[in-house]
């Protein structure tokens, strides 16, 4: 399932990875795969916030803003109905970028 396109905090540093594998195994959604034994982001977009990469990675390359988007706005889309939006200007005003 892909979220919000082009929104995901998720921020990767290569030069820190040594090809565990781990995120790869912890991500609920496939954003990961191991190719020339490092992890590589294969579809940014279905990154839904969660942070299980970011707390798995034991050399942290890999961090996540948690929480500040785009799960939420899929989750109130499908109770509104609507499109999912990360508009910070929401009539809740929760701050959600």
């Amino acid at each position: 399932m892909k979220y919000l396109t082009r929104v995901a905090s998720l921020a990767y540093d290569p030069e820190k990875c040594v090809g565990c594998g781990r995120c790869a195994e912890v991500c609920p959604h496939g954003v990961f795969a191991i190719r020339d034994k490092k992890a590589a982001i294969s579809d940014r977009d279905r990154c839904m916030e969660c942070s299980a990469c970011a707390n798995n990675c034991a050399v942290a390359a890999l961090s996540v803003d948690r929480g500040v988007g785009c799960a939420a706005a899929l989750i109130n889309s499908m109770i509104s109905g609507g499109e999912p939006s990360c508009d910070c200007s929401a009539k809740n005003g929760s701050a959600c970028c």
